[in-house]
């Protein structure tokens, strides 16, 4: 099967249709937009327990599902670049030190989720609930490996823990907490790109 018949086009490619030069355009306005959505995201705390949720892991979602993996993927990369040469577009932080530190696999995560749902995305994963729901599982899933990756890593350079008590010490620290928070932006995510192509789908 070719890749032309395999893939289908993106809610971006649907509701911004640009050919040539005037999609160079569209591309760098789509970045800058969704660079600045996970800035934002980053910022938001919403209540929750037992730990404050943030909306950074919904936006990478959202982003994935509406631009294809390609798009996707700058898209993330231009968004760790700006944090890496110091803007303010983490959490808390920024620079090359921060991105070190204890939220670094997620950031990887988070750019491996964003090609991986993308990717599952013009496979016609975001047009259904369910799909959605089992393309969004996957991307919070690969941010939550690489996440407890990195701080396995880190819980085991102390010199007192086992590679096992590293990484237990890093699921309980950067997973548990986060696992409600993670479920409900699925279901969020998994609700809004279907939702968002019964309403502009007739546009394709």
């Amino acid at each position: 099967m070719s890749n032309a018949i395999a893939t289908m086009p993106t809610l971006a490619d649907t509701l911004w249709r640009a050919e040539g030069q005037a999609r160079w355009v569209r591309n760098a306005i789509l970045i800058l937009a969704g660079s600045a959505l996970m800035a934002i995201a980053a910022k938001i705390n919403v209540p929750m327990i037992p730990v404050p949720m943030t909306m950074q892991t919904f936006a990478v979602l959202v982003i994935a599902m509406a631009y294809g993996w390609r798009l996707a993927g700058a898209t993330l990369l231009a968004y760790l670049a700006e944090g890496a040469i110091g803007l303010p577009v983490f959490a808390s932080g920024s620079g090359l030190l921060y991105m070190a530190g204890p939220t670094g696999g997620y950031l990887v995560g988070f750019f491996v989720a964003a090609v991986t749902v993308g990717f599952l995305a013009e496979r016609g994963w975001d047009r259904g609930p369910v799909a959605t729901f089992a393309a969004n599982t996957i991307g919070t899933f690969l941010i939550f490996v690489f996440g407890l990756a990195w701080l396995t890593y880190l819980f085991s350079l102390s010199g007192d823990k086992t590679l096992g008590d590293a990484f237990g010490a890093a699921v309980a620290n950067g997973v548990t907490p986060f696992l409600i928070g993670a479920v409900t932006k699925i279901a969020l995510a998994s609700i809004v790109l279907p939702l968002a192509w019964k309403t502009f789908g007739k546009l394709r």
